[in-house]
């Protein structure tokens, strides 16, 4: 079996000079990009909206119900595939952060909670109601993309701006009771964990980084996430390398290496403990 590919927007957009910014309907999207269907990933954010049909969205090895107004937000790296009702229609969005960091200026993508890696879903759904609402922001952006317009990024940006408000608006009103003021620094701890999980395993690592002790941290984390922080970076370690357990190509050896494990036989035992099954097993069960 192949690698799953990291699909860039330049695969989608390759005859538009915006290699930042990708949007079409659904419908037209799998008609010239069947392959997005086998499971991959991407080096973009990813916003999606169904409008019609039905069917199951597989991120990171969770599952999801489609229905219309659902709506789905990954960030880069995230692992996914759906299983799609021939009558499945909606909106896909692509786009970098470095577009949307640098257009902003003040504020950048990662003040919107719903894209924080820990403690939260990567689905939103939206009633009939409220698709009614936010569903003509797709429309006009897509007219946008599609047009020729003078300001036409500057009118593409603050619509997928305008979106993304109406989002953490939502956001909030569902996850209002969670707001603490620990999640400033949740959001610097997941900053800090994409980066180093890598090579530092430690919680003492991060809460020397955050400027906090270890049992300031612990706390944090058991309060906002129900987690010790050993096992906010375990989890984030054991879905890398579930991830990477994908391509078959690689041995498992080769993957606890990668993954900063100099004891190949601690590593085995850290993903069976935590994931319920040996590497092996993992791979040869588990189709996403």
């Amino acid at each position: 079996m192949s690698k799953y590919p990291i699909y860039s927007i330049q695969r989608f957009n390759c005859n538009d000079v915006n290699s930042d910014f990708y949007i079409n309907t659904f419908k037209n999207h799998l008609v010239n990009h069947s392959f997005v269907e086998e499971p991959h990933r991407h080096n973009s954010y990813v916003l999606v909206i169904f409008t019609k049909g039905s069917g199951t969205h597989d991120i990171d090895f969770d599952s999801f119900k489609i229905l219309p107004g659902s709506m789905f937000f990954m960030q880069p790296g995230q692992m996914h595939h759906w299983v799609l009702s021939d009558d499945i229609d909606g909106f896909v969005v692509f786009y970098s952060q470095e577009m949307y960091n640098l257009y902003f200026r003040q504020k950048t993508i990662d003040i919107f909670p719903f894209y924080s890696s820990l403690g939260n879903s990567p689905e939103m759904f939206f009633g009939a109601k409220e698709l009614k609402g936010i569903e003509p922001y797709f429309h006009n952006m897509l007219e946008e993309y599609q047009g020729d317009k003078i300001m036409k990024q500057d009118k593409i940006m603050n619509i997928l701006d305008s979106i993304h408000i109406e989002i953490a608006r939502k956001y909030q009103e569902q996850h209002v009771l969670e707001t603490h003021s620990y999640n400033a620094k949740i959001k610097d701890f997941n900053v800090l964990l994409e980066k180093y999980f890598w090579t530092e395993k430690g919680p003492s690592f991060y809460a020397s980084q955050l400027h906090i002790t270890l049992k300031h941290l612990n706390r944090i984390c058991n309060e906002i996430l129900k987690k010790t922080t050993t096992q906010v970076i375990t989890d984030r370690i054991i879905l890398e390398a579930k991830r990477m357990l994908m391509d078959k190509k690689r041995t498992v050896n080769e993957i606890a290496t990668d993954l900063g494990f100099d004891d190949y036989s601690y590593f085995v035992r850290l993903l069976k403990k935590t994931a319920g099954v040996t590497p092996t097993v993992f791979r040869g069960g588990k189709n996403i």
